[in-house]
Order: C-alpha cells, then structure tokens, then sequence
C-alpha cells in the first residue's frame, strides 16, 4: 500500500457544497470509510472487511463528494485488477458569503429524507431534461432561489452542478 496522500486542501466557494458535506460526515458508515481511507488505498473489499457494512454507497457520495480518488491496483498475475480508492484531501478551506435564509435553506435541504425531497428533485430534473439548465432559467421556471436549486441538485444522483448550470450525469 502506498503512504497517504499528502495534505492538500479541498476549496469550498459555493455554499450548496455544504450539502454533500454534512450528508457525507452526518453518516456514521461514510465517516468511517473516509477515517479509514486517509490511512492510504484500499479496495472496496478491504473497506469492507475493515468497516463491517456496506461500502459502496459510502465511495458514491464520497466520490460525489469530491472526497476521494480512485486507481487501478496492479494485481498478481493471472488475476483481474482492482480498483482502489483514497482520499483526496486532508483540509478544508470555506470561502463564501451567503444569506442565513439561504443556509437555512441548505441546512434543511440536507437533513430532509430522499422521499421529502423526490418532487423538488423530480421538478429540477424535468426542467433539465427539458433543455432548461442555467440557473437563471431554473429559478424563475420553478420560483426557488438558486442556493435552494443548487442544494436540491446534489443530493440528486443524476444532475451535476456545474458553475451557472445544471447537467444531467451520463449515467
């Protein structure tokens, strides 16, 4: 195994990244996976056996996330390679301004159940579909604010926020 990753620092400018971050470290199985990946790479079996419980949802928001990094393990030969994961980052550097309405907002959108926010996220994801992707456009088609839309799009699995724009992931 190679030696942790060295310390670099994630720059938050939006505060809609809050989001991911609160879900992802609000979470006892991601936090745990997260701890366990600054110690260096590890496959998802090795994960696994090393946190008890299932991982994969962990590695996707924490690859939503932004949190961690992924190679290709080279294996013995004659076996098939594994993919491997890391974290990316060791600090964390915030630097945005934003309305408490807005962080309320953000807050709330973050501890809000999926099934709470299904229609708020199935009404952003239409208007993508439908060729509506700024977030000029998005506010004014679905009269929410562009934090609130900004929010509500990552906790979604099929938009990706994307500077002034919302896109569908190619999954």
């Amino acid at each position: 195994m190679a030696a942790p990753m060295g310390k670099r620092t994630k720059l938050v400018n939006d505060p809609s990244d809050l989001v991911l971050l609160l879900r992802t470290f609000g979470s006892g199985v991601h936090k745990e996976v997260f701890d366990k990946l600054c110690e260096g790479w590890f496959t998802e079996q090795e994960l696994a056996d090393a946190v008890s419980a299932d991982i994969k949802p962990s590695i996707e928001m924490l690859r939503k996330s932004g949190l961690i990094e992924s190679q290709w393990r080279m294996p013995e030969p004659g076996n098939t390679p594994d993919k491997e994961y890391t974290t990316s980052y060791s600090k964390l550097h915030a630097n945005f301004q934003c309305s408490l309405k807005d962080l309320s907002d953000l807050i709330m959108i973050t501890f809000k159940s999926d099934s709470e926010l299904a229609d708020m996220i199935a009404a952003i994801e239409n208007e993508v579909e439908g060729g509506n992707r700024s977030m000029t456009g998005l506010t004014r088609a679905l009269d929410m604010s562009a934090a609130f839309i900004r929010g509500v799009a990552r906790r979604s699995h099929r938009l990706i926020v994307k500077g002034q724009r919302l896109e569908l992931a190619d999954r």
